[in-house]
């Protein structure tokens, strides 16, 4: 079932101006607005409640109570804990392969990710990434960290002046080396770190421009980003599964590679001549 905040995505296009303003205020750091009355949000958006309520209902619900228990129960999923979410899906996991089971939640999630994915705004990314004339900084979480180490990996073999931001205890030197025209890219999913949250609002105050993969119910980081790309994460286990963001990272990866692929090529020789001369990998000839 899709969320809230890919509701309004989705139904963006079809909002009035006012509407569009409350879906801001919604999404500015979701889902926290729409947990007050109904008047407290109207208010917050600086729009009439009866704007709040046309398009409640817009998204489907009876009316602003149900739209708010569905909110709260997205928090719930939010910040519930690996033992909370097991504990949660027990009751219905189906008698299969745990093998076929995560391998059709997986499917579920990719589909739903590339449904609401933007790819005017994918293609505008990817050719921001290419353009060395902007530096590139990459940075994730806990576990988000390894989608965050790949894709710099990745995008280091491609092209020049691309750096990792190194975890928590170090990265307020990397901030000093942050400046304006930069781009910063973020990993950062439920339940969502501060540390990283406070990295996106010091680049974004040194005018570094901050793109935010995150998941389904969207960091508070969304609001200091210029993109924001979100992939379904759950499957049926304590962890959530980065599989639908990986596709995102490595899709980008493929169309950058594949758009400048004389300048990658040329890049990529120096760097297997380089390979060659350290004796990285075993050769068999």
């Amino acid at each position: 079932m899709p969320t809230i905040a890919e509701k309004l995505k989705a139904r963006e296009p079809e909002l009035t101006r006012a509407e569009r303003q409350l879906a801001a205020a919604i999404l500015d750091n979701y889902p926290i607005p729409g947990l007050g009355s109904i008047t407290e949000l109207a208010e917050l958006a600086e729009v009439s409640t009866p704007t709040v309520a046309r398009m409640v209902q817009k998204l489907g619900f009876s009316g602003y109570p149900e739209f708010q228990h569905a909110l709260r129960e997205e928090l719930r999923e939010i910040i519930s804990n690996p033992v909370e979410k097991r504990a949660e899906q027990a009751p219905a996991l189906p008698e299969s392969h745990m093998l076929n089971r995560y391998a059709v939640g997986v499917y579920d999630n990719i589909r739903a990710t590339l449904e609401n994915v933007n790819l005017e705004e994918f293609d505008t990314l990817c050719a921001l990434l290419a353009d060395t004339d902007h530096r590139v900084h990459i940075a994730g979480g806990r576990l988000s960290g390894t989608l965050a180490q790949s894709f710099y990996l990745h995008l280091q073999m491609i092209r020049r002046d691309v750096f990792m931001i190194p975890p928590r205890a170090s990265w307020t030197h990397s901030v000093l080396d942050l400046l304006p025209g930069d781009t910063l890219i973020l990993f950062d999913i439920r339940r969502y770190e501060n540390a990283t949250l406070l990295l996106a609002e010091m680049a974004h105050e040194r005018g570094v421009k901050v793109v935010l993969f995150t998941d389904q119910w969207r960091s508070p980081i969304q609001k200091e980003a210029t993109y924001t790309f979100a992939a379904r994460i759950a499957v049926p286990s304590a962890w959530d599964s980065g599989l639908a963001l990986l596709l995102l990272v490595e899709s980008m990866i493929a169309k950058i590679q594949e758009d400048h692929w004389e300048t990658v090529k040329a890049r990529t020789d120096e760097l297997e001549a380089a390979f060659d001369r350290t004796r990285l990998f075993r050769k068999f000839t």
